[in-house]
Parts: structure tokens; sequence; C-alpha cells
């Protein structure tokens, strides 16, 4: 399925930083048996890599919101 990128920019590197954070929060809670918050973490850290890796987010397109620029698109 193609999606229409709507992230770029700034979000994007936003996006995948705390993306990276909070899998590293979901390898540390999981060293201290705390499942819930590390599953949480992990979910969560996963669809913003997943953002940032795409450059498409479900929300932004439901919202109508596009952080590209369109000096890229050249």
């Amino acid at each position: 399925m193609e999606y229409r990128k709507n992230v770029g920019g700034i979000d994007r590197i936003v996006r995948g930083v705390l993306g990276i954070w909070l899998v590293a929060v979901a390898i540390s809670a999981v060293l201290d048996d705390k499942r819930v918050t590390a599953a949480t973490a992990a979910i969560a850290g996963a669809g913003l890599l997943r953002n940032a890796q795409a450059q498409h987010c479900g929300g932004n397109a439901l919202l109508g919101i596009d952080t590209t620029s369109d000096e890229s698109a050249e």
C-alpha cells in the first residue's frame, strides 16, 4: 500500500530520536522485570521509528497535518 509522505524535517528526526529512546527504555524495563512498561515503550518506540522510516503518520493524515517541505520535492 502506497502512502503519501506527511512527515519530514525536524518532525522526522524527533520521531527517530524518541523512538530509539523508547526502545532503550523498553530494554531497561525488561531487565528490571517491568513487563507492562517494557511492552508499552516497545510498541510506542516501534511506531515512532516506523513513522520516521516511512515518512507517513496516520494521525497526521487524519488531522491534515503535513510537515514535509516543498523544497525536498525538487
